[in-house]
C-alpha cells in the first residue's frame, strides 16, 4: 500500500466548466492523463472559522494571510471512530499552495479545534502550531462552520518510460456541490443547498509549476480560462 501524503506544495489553477464539454475535455486530457488510483470519491469537508465568519473575513481584508482549516473524508457514511484528515491550507502571494495534513478521528480533532485538547493521533507540529496560532488569535472561538460536499473524478499524468510522470500533473472534475452551516456535521448526511448549478463543474490542475505545453493547448482548444475560485467563500 502507497504511504499517505501529509505534505504537497504545488501551485493550483481552477476552471468552471460546463457539463456539455465535459465528455469531449476527458477524452483529450486522457490522451496524457490516466484515472487516479481512486478515480472516483465522495469528499465531506467540515470548514472551521467563528461564528461570524471572522477567519474567512480576515483572509478577505488582507488582515491574514490565505489560510483555510478543515476536516476531510472520502467516506460516504463517517462515523466517529473513523480515520479522517485535519488539513491546512495555505497559499502565498505566487499562488503556490501548500497543504499539511494528518490522520485521525472527528472526535479527537473537534476536541482539539474547539479545546485544544491534544491527542497521541494529533503529532504534526505544522498542523498543531498553526491551529494553536488561530486559536490564540481568535480567542478560542473556531468551531465547525461549514459543512462542503462534492463528488470527484480525478486523473493523473501518465508514466514516462522512465516510469515516473516527468511534470507530476493532477486533474480533478468536482460536481455536485452541496453546503451548509447548519448541522455542520460529518454525520448528518450530504443534504444541504446547491453551490453551483448542476450543469457545473469544478476542474482544478495540480502541478509543480507551470503547466505543460500539451496541457495548455487542451485549455486553449476548448476556451478555458482560469478563474479565482473557492468553495468555501462561494459558500459564505
Amino acid at each position: 500500500m502507497k504511504p499517505i501524503e501529509t505534505t504537497f506544495k504545488r501551485i493550483e489553477t481552477k476552471y468552471v466548466i460546463s457539463k456539455e464539454i465535459l465528455d469531449k475535455l476527458v477524452q483529450d486530457l486522457k490522451e496524457y492523463l490516466v484515472e487516479d488510483d481512486y478515480p472516483i470519491s465522495t469528499i465531506s469537508n467540515i470548514y472551521f472559522d467563528t461564528e461570524d465568519f471572522a477567519v474567512l473575513q480576515d483572509e478577505h481584508l488582507g488582515v491574514k494571510r490565505k489560510e483555510k482549516v478543515r476536516m476531510r473524508t472520502y467516506l460516504s457514511q463517517p462515523k466517529i471512530d473513523s480515520q479522517v484528515f485535519l488539513e491546512i491550507k495555505t497559499k502565498d502571494q505566487e499562488g503556490v499552495g501548500r497543504k499539511y495534513r494528518l490522520l485521525s478521528t472527528p472526535i479527537s480533532i473537534l476536541n482539539f479545534m474547539t479545546k485544544g485538547h491534544l491527542d497521541s493521533s494529533i503529532t504534526d507540529t505544522v498542523v498543531i502550531e498553526t491551529v494553536k496560532k488561530l486559536q490564540r488569535d481568535y480567542k478560542f472561538a473556531v468551531k465547525p462552520r461549514m459543512y462542503i460536499y462534492y463528488d470527484r473524478f480525478s486523473m493523473k499524468e501518465k508514466e514516462t518510460i522512465e516510469g515516473y510522470a516527468y511534470n507530476k500533473v493532477r486533474v480533478t472534475l468536482d460536481q455536485n456541490l452541496t453546503y451548509r452551516d447548519e448541522d455542520v456535521s460529518l454525520f448528518k448526511g450530504n443534504h444541504g443547498f446547491p453551490l453551483l448549478d448542476e450543469d457545473t463543474i469544478i476542474m482544478e490542475i495540480k502541478a509543480p509549476g507551470k503547466k505543460p505545453d500539451w496541457l495548455q493547448a487542451i485549455l486553449d482548444k476548448h476556451g478555458l480560462e482560469e478563474q479565482k475560485f473557492s468553495k468555501y467563500s462561494c459558500a459564505y
